[in-house]
């Protein structure tokens, strides 16, 4: 496996704490038992105690393991293993055998793996009770209907109201909504709700943001109401944004591509009661994006992000839909060698076009992917070689990309978000550097 930069490393620390930390640990002092191989890196690093930490790291993930206490994920000492594997002065060089602890933990690794395809596998052969089955459809459809028309109802009166009404209404006014529709098993759409309530209570654009998501719940009350009359895509779509989910064993046995899959970039969000991780793919030879999503509730903590910019050959299948659709990997996905750039950057009005398309497709897309090409950077803006502008995201690290790009133009991905653009990955150097 080509051994990866360091910027590429830094993009799977959780904070900038930890990534420091790993900086002061990347030398040979603390280190003993380093190797590597073509899918696996390890060594033990010296901590305050007699014993010293275990660290082993699967770079196909990547996936890490260490001994140490640490809560994050990936840990200081597993980042400094890979800033001395990346480093390539010999302090991990390459091994014909694994160490001990390192190969019991990817086989650890694999048989999990083994026993959860296994499970998957008995559960498509153990045959459900149909009748079973269409009293528990019946009873959910029926639930989700009273919630919707209860919804349709409520929208109804804020419209009367007007949204000047709406604004000076308490948070807990859409949080009593939002729990009703949570009851109404239609936690997608009550999610859109608590968020719109926030932003309308302090964002200047406010009215707008409500007018577009009035609309929104309202088309969805009315494609509910006329479900019968979608196609399995419409009816996809319709679900995901409802937050009705389709088995994951149904979609793996369905739509599925096998393709060369760039990472064009991920982004993480925390509403404090669920984690979201969200992974863009493009295929090298459908040009389709996709994008896989995980998600950590409580303490469990999100998988590591897969590598900006490296490519991975593997089957995904796909949920229904239209637009741009979410995916999930059949199996393992096996890196290979990457070409250091993000396909398909377009101006910002080829951006706001594809976006239009998408959202004219699927009209609950909350995040559009979109690539831009050089492109130059401002401290509130990005500008494309035409003059063209579009505004970026109130959370996009602007100083960091100030910092990457130095105001030289640049190609960069990332997510259109209501009208605003979210960078998440560039290209510096030749290489994509997630940001």
């Amino acid at each position: 496996m080509t051994r990866w930069t360091p910027a590429q490393v830094a993009g799977l620390a959780p904070d900038d704490a930890s990534l420091a930390a790993a900086r002061r640990l990347a030398r040979p002092g603390p280190w003993s038992d380093t190797g590597s191989t073509e899918t696996l890196v390890w060594g033990k690093c010296q901590g305050s105690g007699k014993t010293p930490y275990q660290v082993s790291v699967d770079l196909a993930g990547p996936a890490f393991r260490c001994s140490c206490p640490s809560r994050k994920f990936p840990c200081k000492h597993g980042l400094a293993l890979l800033l001395l594997w990346v480093d390539g002065s010999g302090s991990v060089a390459d091994a014909e055998e694994v160490a001990g602890f390192a190969e019991e933990w990817a086989a650890e690794r694999a048989a999990r793996g083994a026993a959860a395809d296994a499970r998957a596998e008995a559960r498509a052969d153990k045959a459900p009770d149909p009748d079973a089955q269409a009293r528990r459809l019946d009873e959910r459809l029926a639930l989700m209907s009273a919630g919707m028309d209860d919804f349709a109802r409520w929208l109804g009166d804020l419209v009367r109201g007007g949204t000047a009404t709406a604004r000076r209404q308490p948070q807990a006014w859409w949080e009593t909504t939002a729990a009703r529709l949570v009851d109404a098993q239609l936690p997608g759409i009550a999610d859109d709700v608590r968020t719109v309530g926030s932003e309308v209570a302090w964002r200047a654009d406010w009215s707008e943001r409500l007018l577009l998501a009035l609309g929104r719940w309202w088309t969805a009350t009315r494609a509910w109401a006329g479900r019968d009359a979608l196609d399995a895509a419409e009816l996809g779509d319709l679900r995901s944004y409802l937050g009705w989910s389709t088995p994951t064993d149904t979609v793996r046995a369905g739509d599925a591509l096998r393709d060369r899959w760039t990472v064009l970039g991920a982004h993480r969000t925390d509403d404090g009661r669920l984690q979201q991780q969200r992974t863009w793919l493009r295929g090298a030879e459908s040009g389709e994006t996709v994008v896989v999503l995980d998600f950590a509730a409580g303490m469990q903590a999100l998988p590591v992000a897969r590598l900006a910019g490296s490519v991975l050959e593997a089957t995904v299948a796909r949920y229904p839909g239209r637009g741009v659709r979410r995916a999930l990997f059949v199996d393992e996905p096996a890196p290979v060698p990457a070409e250091g750039s993000l396909p398909g950057g377009v101006d910002v009005e080829g951006a706001h076009e594809w976006a239009a398309q998408v959202w004219a497709a699927n009209p609950w897309t909350r995040r559009v992917p979109v690539g831009l090409a050089a492109v130059r950077v401002g401290v509130e803006q990005v500008v494309d070689p035409g003059g063209s502008a579009i505004r970026l995201t109130p959370d996009a690290d602007v100083w960091a990309l100030l910092a990457r790009t130095g105001g030289h133009p640049t190609d960069v991905f990332g997510e259109l978000d209501h009208g605003r653009f979210r960078p998440l990955t560039i290209v510096q150097r030749g290489e994509v550097v997630a940001l």
